[in-house]
């Protein structure tokens, strides 16, 4: 049964490619209010589990629901609550940044959404930016304005899969900032990462994924965190 009290919870997920099992029966629960640093090696499942929570990819058997709303039955009410970036940005390269964000604002049914545009565009740090077409933005820049249009809508639930990638040391911080305000204000946060201090550095709980299942789900202090971090991703790499 869903419970409201929890911002994902996600009961026996399963997603096949062919005969390829990205997935292999994730069961997990996430409190409101936390910051989960989702550890795994690439092909390990992250990507592929964030992106059912996102719906984006159906799974191929199992249940996700979000804040209580199942994800495949209801799928635009889950998208309203969740603010999701990735490596694809999910922006309009023809469009300047305030285009983009208009267009989302539109979508999402914003009101008075100038005043919240103009504000994201100075957090960001793309204020003299603001109407330069995306297409000549670097990797950095691009992932700035994917923050943006991804907090826009001042999302319950924050899915980010690597999103520190491109990012320099001023938007790395700009985005730290940014993701400590969200979950000081309640919201929660999951946070995909091969980076275990970054990953680490105000998660509350972590999980590791290795072949589609999950092999800790534990308090971000825990030292088995560590130790499993090293058992399976670490020295998993070499083998």
């Amino acid at each position: 049964m869903p419970n409201t009290d929890l911002a994902l919870q996600s009961e026996d997920i399963r997603k096949t490619f062919g005969s390829f099992t990205a997935l292999a029966g994730v069961t997990m629960s996430v409190k409101r209010g936390e910051f989960v640093a989702f550890f795994g090696r690439n092909g390990a499942g992250k990507t592929t589990f964030l992106k059912i929570a996102a719906t984006l990819m159906r799974a191929t058997g199992g249940k996700l629901f979000i804040e209580g709303v199942r994800s495949d039955e209801n799928p635009e009410q889950v998208r309203r609550r969740i603010g999701f970036l990735s490596h694809n940005t999910y922006l309009y390269r023809d469009l300047s940044p305030v285009e983009n964000l208009r267009f989302f604002a539109r979508l999402y049914q914003i009101p008075e959404a100038e005043d919240r545009i103009s504000a994201l565009l100075d957090r960001v740090g793309l204020r003299r930016r603001a109407k330069d077409p995306v297409r000549g933005f670097s990797r950095g820049l691009q992932q700035r304005l994917g923050i943006a249009r991804v907090m826009l809508h001042e999302p319950a639930l924050i899915l980010l899969d690597e999103p520190y990638t491109g990012l320099d040391a001023n938007a790395v911080q700009t985005l730290n900032e940014i993701l400590d305000e969200a979950v000081s204000a309640g919201r929660t946060v999951i946070l995909t990462t091969h980076d275990i201090e970054q990953g680490l550095r105000a998660a509350t709980q972590a999980a590791i994924i290795e072949k589609g299942r999950l092999v800790l789900v534990a308090r971000a202090g825990d030292p088995a965190v560590r130790n499993a971090y090293v058992e399976y991703i670490r020295e998993g790499a070499n083998r």
